[in-house]
C-alpha cells in the first residue's frame, strides 16, 4: 500500500519528475521523484504520485487519488473519477493504488462513495488489463489480475492472488476468496470460496483452482485434503451447516481449510456460490489430475 511520505495538498513536484509540455498538472498535486507524465494527461489537485509512477498519454487522474511507488498507467486509463452512483454529491472520497500495480489501456478505477467505505483500493503488484472496470468502494488485495473487459460492480472484495478471466462480470457486494479463479465470460452473483474455481452464466463452482494451488507451492497432501473438504461441503448430502461442522471437526487443523470455513461464515450480502452438477466420470478425472 502507498505510505504517507507524500500527502495530498503538499503541492510539490520533484525536480526529477518529467512532465510533458501538453500535460496538465493542477496546482496542489504532489508528484514524487522520477515520475513521468505523458502527453495530454491530466492530474488533479488532490492527487499524490509516489516515486517512479509512470503515466502514459491521455490519462486522467482525478480526486483524492494516491498512487504508490512504480505504478504504471497506460494510454487512456482513468483513475479516481466520480462513482457511478446517483447518490454521490461530490464528497471527497478516495482512490488508492498500491506499489508496482499496472493499469493498462482505457481501464477505469472509480473513487469510493459515502454510502460505502469512502475509498476504492487496489493493492500492490496487481494487473488491471485493457478496458477493465473497478467500481466504487471495491477492495482488491495484492497480486490480483483482472483480464481484458472485466467488470466489477461496486463494493466487490477480492483477496490476494485471484485471477478473473476476460469479460467476467462480478455483481456488487460479491466477495472473492484468496487464490480463486473466475473463468472468462462468467457472471458471478455470489461469493466464491478461497481456492475455488467458478465458471458460467450464472457462475457455479466447478472445483478448486488446482493449477493455482500447485503454482503457489501447496503440497499434494494439502491439495487432496482441500479436495476432500470441497467434496464434503459441495457434493455431500444433508444439511449444509451439518457438513460445515463435519468439515471443521475432520479437517479444521489445516490452515487453508480454516480459511475456507472462516470465509463461508463471514458476513455476506450475496450468499455463497454453489457447485454445479457434474457427472461421476468428470469428477473422477479431476481427482486424478490433483
Amino acid at each position: 500500500m502507498p505510505d504517507s511520505r507524500l500527502a495530498a495538498g503538499d503541492g510539490r513536484i520533484h525536480a526529477s519528475a518529467e512532465i510533458h509540455p501538453t500535460a496538465i498538472v493542477a496546482a496542489g498535486a504532489t508528484i514524487g521523484p522520477d515520475c513521468r507524465i505523458g502527453p495530454f494527461s491530466q492530474v488533479g489537485a488532490a492527487a499524490v504520485l509516489e516515486a517512479g509512477v509512470s503515466v502514459g498519454p491521455h490519462v486522467v487522474i482525478e480526486g483524492h487519488a494516491h498512487l504508490g511507488e512504480g505504478v504504471q498507467l497506460s494510454h487512456g486509463a482513468s483513475i479516481g473519477l466520480a462513482p457511478q452512483d446517483l447518490k454521490y454529491k461530490g464528497e471527497p472520497t478516495r482512490t488508492v493504488i498500491g506499489a508496482r500495480t499496472m493499469v493498462r489501456e482505457h481501464a477505469t478505477i472509480h473513487r469510493g462513495s459515502v454510502g460505502g467505505h469512502g475509498i476504492t483500493t487496489v493493492g500492490a503488484d496487481c494487473l488491471i488489463m485493457v478496458n477493465a472496470h473497478v467500481g466504487h468502494d471495491c477492495t482488491l488485495d495484492h497480486h490480483v489480475i483482472l483480464a481484458n473487459n472485466v467488470m466489477l460492480g461496486g463494493h466487490v472484495q477480492i483477496a490476494d492472488t485471484v485471477f478473473v478471466g476476460g469479460g467476467a462480470a462480478l455483481h456488487q457486494f460479491v466477495r472473492i476468496g484468496r487464490q480463486s479463479v473466475i473463468g472468462g465470460m462468467s457472471g458471478v452473483e455470489a461469493d466464491v470460496i478461497p481456492f475455488g474455481a467458478v465458471l458460467g452464466n450464472r457462475a457455479r463452482l466447478t472445483g478448486l483452482n488446482l493449477i493455482g494451488l500447485k503454482r503457489r507451492g501447496f503440497s499434494r497432501a494439502d491439495i487432496h485434503q482441500l479436495r476432500a473438504v470441497y467434496r464434503l461441503l459441495f457434493r455431500g448430502a444433508g444439511v449444509f451447516q451439518h457438513r460445515l461442522a463435519q468439515a471443521e471437526a475432520e479437517y479444521g487443523a489445516q490452515p487453508a481449510v480454516q480459511e475456507i470455513l472462516a470465509f463461508i461464515r463471514g458476513d455476506s450480502k450475496r450468499g455463497l456460490c454453489r457447485a454445479r452438477r457434474v457427472a461421476p466420470l468428470e469428477e473422477d478425472d479431476a481427482e486424478a489430475q490433483a
